[in-house]
């Protein structure tokens, strides 16, 4: 697909389209991907548009619209059918979330540039720095869940998968010219893993929402209390928790609570119509946290000596070698990596070589390194 070619837009919201869709896109050896999801406006996010574009065509799939979308599942897993993505996690773990759908053979733009040390590696950046195309991203952050979706909503919705495959092009022929295309194909491997072993979320801590602010362990019984009940209403509003209240008001309430519920609209932060809202519970929950007696931060377990100089030792060494080759560090070592070598602490090569299997082109080429920095670890 040309940058610039005029492509068809085909909306499918109904399940023959979607059909119908599948069965054209499994002819196609390359596909971009992109998707949008709500969750600035509900309380639990869900996907609201898939965009997936061809050489001649720009789909937007609705999934509010279809209950099944498990003729695209055979897509996404075929490992014969690249998909091209920018920043690929993201869309991974939301697609896999919502429909359980798994990935094989995947290009992620965003990650291409990173390996090419490319400082600015958004992809309205890249579409301009290798394009020439200026891009609009008004709706960025619009919510998709509205239906109908505006003209406009549509334009932009095609616009991040329509361009990728053209970008995919360039970033791939630059990366084989610096000879680092093994080295993505890597990356691009272990972006197919993300959330495959999805775990039950931990329950959110009010200790987050304190941050670095310090707290007594009676106002941080009154925090948690107010935690729970913005969850509540958040919940029962279907909005994100911070549309409630915003944590610095949470901390302002716990850290000096008022005498009466009349007195939260002197609060800043807290307007009349909020207090209209919820404010007997938020005073309520106010009381329910004083009543329920102090909390004490939980001690953090410190990691083994041996392992914190050994983990320093080794990102010392990724920090260095970033400089050298004019990478972000982690593009040399993933943090995955970086801590399960310090943890294990490998004593011979084939053992370290275990540890890196996933990441064949590291090993081939900074093996040596680590191990020496591990053994002078040990001498020390």
């Amino acid at each position: 697909m040309l940058a610039n070619q005029i492509t068809a837009l085909h909306y499918i919201d109904t399940p023959e389209s979607l059909s119908e869709c599948s069965r054209i896109l499994l002819e196609f050896p390359s596909l971009s991907v992109d998707t949008e999801s709500n969750s600035l406006y509900v309380y639990r996010e869900q996907v609201c548009l898939i965009q997936i574009s061809t050489t001649d065509s720009d789909y937007l799939i609705d999934p509010l619209a279809l209950k099944d979308l498990s003729s695209l599942a055979p897509i996404f897993a075929n490992p014969k059918q690249e998909k091209i993505f920018h920043a690929a996690e993201y869309d991974i773990i939301c697609l896999r979330r919502d429909y359980g759908f798994e990935f094989s053979n995947i290009f992620d733009t965003m990650v291409a540039a990173r390996i090419l040390g490319e400082p600015a590696v958004g992809l309205a950046s890249l579409l301009s720095s290798r394009l020439g195309i200026t891009v609009e991203k008004k709706y960025q952050r619009a919510n998709w869940g509205i239906r109908p979706l505006s003209q406009a909503m549509l334009d932009y919705g095609r616009q991040d998968s329509h361009y990728l495959y053209s970008l995919r092009v360039i970033l791939e022929n630059e990366l084989k010219e610096k000879d680092l295309w093994n080295l993505a194909l890597e990356d691009f491997r272990l972006g197919c893993e993300v959330g495959a072993n999805p775990q039950t979320p931990a329950p959110a801590t009010f200790w987050k929402v304190a941050g670095s602010n310090e707290i007594s362990p009676n106002e941080a019984a009154i925090l948690q209390a107010l935690c729970d009940f913005r969850e509540v209403q958040a919940c029962k509003q279907n909005v994100p928790p911070f549309k409630i209240l915003s944590n610095e008001v949470l901390v302002l309430l716990a850290k000096e609570p008022p005498a009466q519920a009349a007195d939260l609209v002197n609060y800043r932060g807290v307007t009349p119509h909020l207090v209209e809202r919820f404010g007997n519970g938020l005073f309520q929950a106010i009381q329910h946290g004083k009543a329920f007696g102090p909390l004490f931060r939980p001690n953090k377990i410190r990691p083994d000596d041996r392992f914190l100089r050994r983990y320093d030792a080794l990102k010392e060494w990724r920090k260095l070698k970033g400089k050298e080759l004019k990478v972000e560090s982690d593009v040399v070592l993933p943090r995955e990596f970086l801590e399960q070598i310090a943890a294990e602490n490998p004593v011979t090569m084939q053992s370290l070589h275990i540890l890196m299997a996933r990441i064949p082109w590291r090993y081939q080429h900074f093996s040596k390194e680590i191990f020496s920095v591990l053994r002078k670890q040990e001498v020390e």
